[in-house]
Formats: C-alpha cells, structure tokens, sequence
C-alpha cells in the first residue's frame, strides 16, 4: 500500500509517499510545494492543490493521510492553515483519494514515542524508520511522520 502524507503550510506543504507492507516501510519519495508569499491568495491555494495533484498523479497512493488542524494563538495564522488544508484535501478528493486525519500530538508519538517531541526529534526518527532516506526539508519530514503514522494507526478504507 502506498501512503501519500501531507503536512499542509500555505508557504510550504510538506509531502511524502512511502510503501507500507505489513510492519514494513519503505520510502519512496519526498518534497514540498512551495507558494510564492507575494502572490494573491487565490494564486497560492491553486499552487497548493496544484501541487499536490502532482504529485497524486505521479505516484497513485491508495490513502493519505494529514494532520488535524489546531488553533494558533493567532487567529489570522489559523485561518490560512485551514485555508491551504483545504486546497490541499481538495485535491486529493478531486482524486478520489481518501484521507485519514491524525492529531499532531499522536502522529509524533506514533514516530518519537512522546506526543511533545520537538521537530529535530521527528526529523531524525523519521531518518531511523526510513534508512538512507534524503529528506526535502523539515515539511517533507514532518509529512514522512504522518504517512509512518498512518501506516501504524489508521485502519484500511
């Protein structure tokens, strides 16, 4: 089963596919869409589903998975994450693509073993359960979480 995992940002959606065979992960590739932050919001969003469709396209997951939205304490910050998590579940349903949604505080205990763990401490189990893998960058890392995390935690559609 191929898991596609998503980390969306309106100025950088991470994004990972790996390979889930029973306990086994394998990754398969890894990056992000990035957003232009002087161009109209419109703009940005189709960039995101854009993107994302991309990579849909190029390699046919079976599920994806994301993280919840959480409430910032800036409410402005917020309103854009939701935004570009909507552009960005708008192309995998315009994909036919099921997604299943995990709390950030499990996804990073699923991978570190505590739900606190800071970035850094995901990153590098993410480099543990994936070995030889060549992150993109931390959105990238944090998207390979999410797919590790669904292949533990979430039951098949």
């Amino acid at each position: 089963m191929l898991i596609l995992g998503l980390d969306p940002s309106l100025s950088s959606t991470g994004w990972g596919v790996i390979r889930a065979e029973g306990a086994r992960l394998t990754h398969i590739a890894n990056g992000q869409v990035r957003t232009d932050p002087a161009a109209p919001m419109p703009q940005r969003l189709a960039t995101l589903a854009e993107g994302v469709a991309a990579v849909i396209a190029e390699y046919r997951p079976t599920r994806a998975a994301a993280e919840e939205v959480f409430a910032n304490k800036n409410a402005q910050s917020t309103l854009k994450l939701a935004q570009a998590r909507g552009a960005v579940l708008a192309a995998c349903g315009s994909a036919g693509l099921a997604v299943n949604e995990h709390a950030a505080r499990l996804v990073k205990k699923a991978v570190t073993g505590t739900g606190g763990a800071e970035k850094q401490q995901v990153a590098a189990m993410v480099k543990v359960l994936l070995p030889g893998v060549a992150v993109a960058g931390s959105d990238a890392a944090d998207a390979l979480a999410v797919a590790i995390a669904d292949a533990h935690l979430a039951k098949p559609f």
